[in-house]
């Protein structure tokens, strides 16, 4: 397939000066959107408050339990995947949560959560099967 989409970040300069940027298949744009979708919280984007994802609102959330952080995540990137990524089809979101120790050269060991994210559905234009999976660990968010 052709590579025809431009990658993540946009560079500016290079579009409005009619410089070649960086394109990429497919695929692979809709990965890096949800990615931008998931790093972005709510409100951040002000010409369009409902882009983003609710992993903000839970970052340093050590009171809710982790099934009600499990599910607040699922709907809610569930549902900015259905309103902005309109490339895909048969969505489906699962998000596991596990506490997980980092060995932190400067300090002792740090205990995190880390969300595993796993996104699938159908590629529209070409019927194909999506999987996109990535990580993140809460409190503070880093990835």
């Amino acid at each position: 397939m052709n590579s025809h989409f431009f990658t993540l970040p946009l560079n500016a300069e290079h579009i409005i000066t009619n410089k070649e940027h960086n394109k990429c298949d497919i695929k692979e744009s809709i990965a890096r959107f949800i990615h931008l979708i998931t790093t972005t919280y709510f409100g951040e984007c002000t010409f369009d408050e409902t882009f983003g994802c609710s992993i903000w609102d839970v970052d340093f959330d050590n009171l809710t339990s982790t099934n009600k952080i499990k599910t607040l995540i699922t709907d809610s990137l569930f549902d900015s995947l259905k309103k902005h990524e309109k490339r895909l089809t048969k969505v489906d979101v699962n998000i596991t949560i596990k506490q997980e120790e980092i060995n932190d050269v400067k300090a002792s060991n740090i205990i995190k959560k880390k969300v595993s994210i796993k996104v699938t559905g159908k590629v529209k234009k070409t019927d194909e099967d999506f999987l996109y999976k990535e990580f993140f660990y809460i409190g503070p968010l880093s990835y």
